[in-house]
């Protein structure tokens, strides 16, 4: 089934006037969605190719975060398996203070991550090809929000939680949707849940914490 799709200056306007973007920002999420589309051909980026879906549904979806969380108090987050870039990038455009970690073990991914940078002139936004585990196990800084959309189930995020870890204070972020059932070790690490929608669909942002 064709899926007819609106004129490109409809899709930005409208996401413009959503998220209150200024001329610059706007720009930015247009270079974003074209490096995007056009390193989405040749690597795994993105299984969205409509415009309106990837500006809803990528784009939107990460920016959910700044309704749950006052982000001008937020100083740093990591970003665990960052992908595409998705949510910690529409974040750091919006919030340009942030110190931004992008966690993403994948190289043809870390490419991406690395051109993004460069086409969108962040600075102070690090890849860091490590695993998850080895992460918690051989870092230690102050992060202040860890943020996992679409990348580990939570019983294997809570693990930043562990007495050990330098990180253990921090908070973390899980994009869910409303259909999802924390592991039992996960519940007692929940703080607060914050419900969303976007396109219809009904999402919520899940806070764990000790």
């Amino acid at each position: 089934m064709n899926v007819r799709q609106k004129p490109a200056e409809k899709v930005w306007k409208e996401f413009k006037e959503q998220e209150k973007l200024t001329d610059e920002q706007l720009i930015k999420f247009q270079k974003y969605e074209a490096l995007l589309t056009e390193w989405n051909k040749n690597i795994n980026l993105t299984a969205i190719h409509n415009l309106s879906e990837m500006v809803q549904r990528h784009f939107r979806d990460s920016l959910a975060l700044r309704n749950c969380e006052d982000l001008g108090k937020i100083k740093s987050i990591t970003d665990v398996g960052a992908g595409a870039g998705f949510p910690s990038i529409p974040l750091k455009i919006m919030f340009p203070h942030l110190g931004v970690i992008l966690l993403e073990v994948n190289k043809k991914k870390q490419l991406f991550l690395k051109e993004l940078i460069k086409v969108l002139e962040l600075e102070g936004v690090e890849v860091c090809g490590i695993d998850w585990r080895t992460f918690l196990r051989t870092t230690e800084g102050d992060i202040d929000l860890f943020l996992a959309r679409a990348s580990l189930p939570d019983d294997e995020l809570i693990r930043m939680f562990k007495p050990g870890c330098s990180y253990k204070k921090s908070q973390l972020v899980y994009w869910a949707s409303m259909q999802w059932e924390p592991d039992e070790r996960t519940v007692p690490f929940i703080k607060k849940e914050c419900e969303y929608t976007i396109k219809k669909r009904n999402l919520k942002l899940v806070f764990l914490g000790l």
